[in-house]
């Protein structure tokens, strides 16, 4: 199996979608008209959205690059894609629950917790996390960024797998002091809390599915200043990726390019009494993918790094 990952390159020209084969990098345009696969050509949300048709010509593409020198050294990247709709589980992994002072139902007894993040709030590798002057608390969830490559209702959970594409990460920015409330009798608000510009760092590429393997087994952490603040892996979760995915095609169609954040494991801020500094820089990372960095603007904030 050739490992491979697609990505957009931001630059002076606009985005352009890149493919890496190991650790060399190739414009995707470029190399799929020398190697004869203009079907792969277009953006990596358009290939994710006709996925079907695309993987066998990128796999294919991508083991004609095997062992060939990359165009271009580590390019500058953006988000590797724009999702179509960003889903995230919550409290997914017991120990992030009892450090959350969460107290769950048995699983038996429990569905997944969904809900969603705008796309808006999205941005990519090195881009700023801009934390606005109402947040005093913000945090970060490193999160396996599951993202789908066909449309699909009822699906049964021995079915679920097939619905996948492939993986990214995702960095679930939270601000601590705004997803509770008092004024009303509901006493949390994900939205106010989960979804303002910059608080979805994804990136840095996307992986398919077959390049990555048994997705309940990876171990994936995050870093804030080099100090080590999370490390789990995805064998921990609760409600894994295939009960998430037949979860949520009970209540809507899933869409290819849906993206959902699988959860995150223990060493948040908020279980540390730990919150972001302005400066300080957060780097999440998923064996397999890559890493995720991205620095914090808070000058409301002490400062960090």
């Amino acid at each position: 199996m050739t490992w491979f990952a697609l990505a957009t390159r931001s630059g002076a020209d606009g985005p352009r979608p890149v493919i890496q084969v190991g650790d060399a990098f190739h414009d995707l345009h470029d190399a799929a008209a020398a190697h004869g696969f203009a079907a792969v050509a277009g953006d990596v949300s358009a290939i994710i959205r006709d996925w079907d048709a695309r993987r066998e010509p990128l796999f294919a593409l991508a083991r004609a690059l095997e062992g060939v020198s990359g165009e271009m050294e580590a390019p500058r990247l953006a988000a590797p894609f724009e999702p179509r709709r960003i889903f995230a589980a919550a409290s997914n992994f017991i120990e992030h629950a009892e450090e959350m002072q969460t107290k769950l139902a048995a699983k038996a007894d429990s569905e997944p917790y969904i809900f969603l993040k705008t796309i808006e709030s999205v941005v990519g590798p090195d881009d700023m996390v801009v934390v606005p002057p109402q947040v005093s608390r913000p945090d970060w969830e490193v999160e396996l960024g599951v993202v789908l490559g066909r449309a699909g209702k009822s699906v049964a959970v021995a079915d679920a797998h097939e619905m996948i594409a492939g993986y990214t990460i995702v960095n679930d920015v939270s601000a601590r002091d705004r997803t509770r409330r008092s004024d009303f009798p509901f006493s949390h608000d994900w939205f106010r809390g989960k979804s303002f510009d910059s608080f979805t760092p994804l990136g840095p590429v996307f992986v398919p599915r077959d390049c990555l393997g048994d997705p309940h087994d990876i171990r994936l952490g995050l870093k804030v200043n080099d100090v080590v603040m999370q490390d789990g892996n995805t064998s921990e979760m609760i409600f894994n990726i295939y009960e998430q995915i037949a979860y949520l095609s009970t209540i809507l169609e899933l869409r290819a390019g849906d993206l959902i954040a699988s959860g995150t494991p223990a060493g948040v801020g908020m279980g540390r009494g730990v919150f972001l500094k302005d400066g300080d820089v957060m780097t999440a990372w998923v064996d397999g993918i890559g890493s995720l960095r991205n620095p914090v603007s808070a000058p409301h904030l002490p400062k960090g790094a």
